[in-house]
């Protein structure tokens, strides 16, 4: 699995530490280990964990600073923030999602990779308007809901001049349109839009960051 691993890092263009690698080879372990008992993922093989698990959630990083807070929302088994987590040790990452045992995983997770300034958080995101407003860097989401409602739900957690990233597969375009007038009215436009292929013929995705009217 490690050979595996360092291959398709590099032809994603990544050249981490033996550190780092260990680290989401541990990942892979454990997510498996789980899924046997607890369904938190349908994908189940070392080749589709590394690309379409990892692989897809370090191209956040890109947009990402070291000091920075950010919240990922709909995080799942924790993707894209714990391998966001593992390179960026400074950057103070939230998680939230709805389904207990997603969180549970997580935590474990945190235990077992030694993570500081993580927080994964079992509840939906509208109840978290009380204690964070405003304290977000960075708010992101991979294929969690239509864009529009994506930005309704978090644009009181992010601070005046923080970004929106919202990672989608194809038919993203579509999506635009669909959404355009509703997050112009909740006063974000779309900044950027940045396409990238995973490895190993595993498809187009892209990365759409939003930011507020001045």
């Amino acid at each position: 699995m490690k050979n595996l691993l360092e291959k398709r890092l590099c032809e994603a263009g990544y050249d981490f530490s033996s550190d780092i690698q260990d680290s989401f080879a541990a990942i892979i372990t454990e997510l498996k280990k789980w899924n046997k008992t607890i369904n938190l993922t349908a994908i189940n093989s070392d080749e589709e964990i590394i690309v379409k698990h990892l692989i897809d959630s370090l191209a956040v990083a890109k947009y990402l600073k070291h000091d920075e807070k950010l919240l990922d929302v709909g995080s799942g088994g924790g993707f894209p923030a714990i391998p966001l987590k593992v390179i960026l040790p400074e950057t103070e990452i939230t998680s939230v999602d709805a389904v207990l045992k997603k969180i549970t995983f997580q935590k474990h997770l945190g235990r077992v990779l030694k993570l500081k300034d993580f927080h994964p958080l079992h509840c939906r995101v509208e109840s978290m308007y009380g204690k964070y407003p405003g304290y977000f860097d960075k708010i992101v989401s991979r294929a969690f809901s239509r864009l529009d409602l994506f930005v309704t739900l978090v644009a009181p957690l992010l601070k005046k001049d923080g970004r929106i990233i919202a990672m989608k597969g194809p038919g993203f375009e579509a999506e635009i349109n669909e959404s355009d007038n509703a997050i112009q009215k909740l006063g974000f436009f779309i900044e950027t839009v940045y396409p990238y292929n995973l490895p190993s013929n595993s498809g187009e995705r892209h990365i759409i960051e939003l930011k507020r009217h001045e």
